[in-house]
């Protein structure tokens, strides 16, 4: 009887979860040219305790140069890569899930909520919850831009982001990376600022599996070059990275990914981890940029939502519960 869609991203365009958490494959390896670690914080360690029993996480052992850890956090990594945290969230919520989908508009349509898409007819339902970044949800069209009032608008106009670049350089199987390190935070380049053998890292070094590094840019680079041609940005990388190392082979393949939006410098201020738009039918808003960009702050978001929205499922539940057996 009820209708409830999360709108992640507002257009995907490669089949495969988690954003900012995804794994990219390439020559039957891995590389998360996102989020590295997981870092957590003695108040959600249930969260972690879960993940770890599960073996979707693991303390993080290899050596990392440079590295700050705070006093009373440990990292954690991911053996089968980031986007397993998310794939474990998903089957366990028993959702159904659809990729390539690029959300254009949200309207008000007989008492429930019409979501456009580029390709393929509008679809209707009683719940829209959206958790993109939040300059996404203000580019979104249709009643939404009316429903969003002028308090909340400058609210979430007033969140930023920092953008930086990511490089995957993937190798084939028995192809050696001689450094002592499994990762290295880079402290006075200007294109550079984490550099990671990302199968030293996850501790999955296999004679079966080529390596993968992980390389990912200054903020500052980023932002310098965020609207530049990819191909260019990719030799100016690997260029600061010969310097760095320059006894580092030839890789197989090389992937390079854009991250306009790659964490959050300013969230929403004054904010429970979520806001709601519309109240009925529900349309509420949520992710890392209403609290702080990192894990623990995505999950102070999704219980600030799942808080937020249980009661509306708990109505539709009962309005179910009085139709006749003929209507359900």
């Amino acid at each position: 009887m009820c209708g409830v869609v999360c709108v992640s991203r507002p257009s995907v365009t490669r089949c495969r979860a988690g954003g900012r958490m995804s794994t990219t494959r390439a020559d039957g390896g891995s590389a998360d040219l996102g989020a590295q670690f997981v870092t957590c914080e003695p108040e959600l360690a249930g969260f972690y305790e879960e993940l770890v029993t599960h073996g979707i996480l693991k303390p993080l052992t290899a050596p990392v140069e440079g590295m700050v850890v705070r006093e009373g956090s440990r990292n954690f990594v991911a053996p089968q890569g980031i986007s397993s945290v998310v794939k474990y969230y998903l089957e366990q919520s028993g959702a159904d899930v659809s990729y390539e989908q690029q959300v254009t508009g949200i309207s008000l349509r007989d008492g429930r909520w019409e979501v456009s898409r580029k390709a393929g007819p509008p679809e209707h339902f009683d719940v829209v919850i959206l958790t993109m970044p939040v300059p996404q949800i203000l580019q979104l069209q249709g009643d939404i831009v009316s429903i969003i009032n002028e308090s909340q608008k400058q609210q979430l106009e007033s969140v930023s982001y920092s953008s930086r670049y990511a490089l995957g350089l993937f190798y084939e199987a028995g192809t050696g990376i001689g450094v002592p390190w499994a990762a290295r935070y880079i402290a006075d380049n200007p294109c550079l600022r984490f550099i990671s053998i990302d199968n030293k890292k996850r501790h999955v070094e296999s004679p079966e599996v080529g390596p993968s590094v992980v390389v990912h840019t200054t903020v500052t680079f980023g932002s310098e070059h965020l609207d530049s041609d990819p191909a260019e940005v990719q030799q100016i990388i690997l260029s600061h990275l010969q310097r760095i190392l320059p006894s580092l082979p030839q890789p197989s393949s090389i992937k390079c990914q854009r991250w306009r939006y790659s964490q959050v410098t300013r969230a929403v201020p004054n904010c429970p981890g979520q806001m709601i738009l519309h109240t009925q039918p529900l349309l509420i808003c949520g992710g890392d940029g209403f609290t702080r960009s990192n894990f623990d702050g995505c999950i102070e978001s999704a219980m600030s939502l799942a808080e937020a929205v249980k009661p509306h499922l708990q109505q539709f539940q009962t309005q179910a519960a009085k139709l006749p057996l003929d209507l359900l």
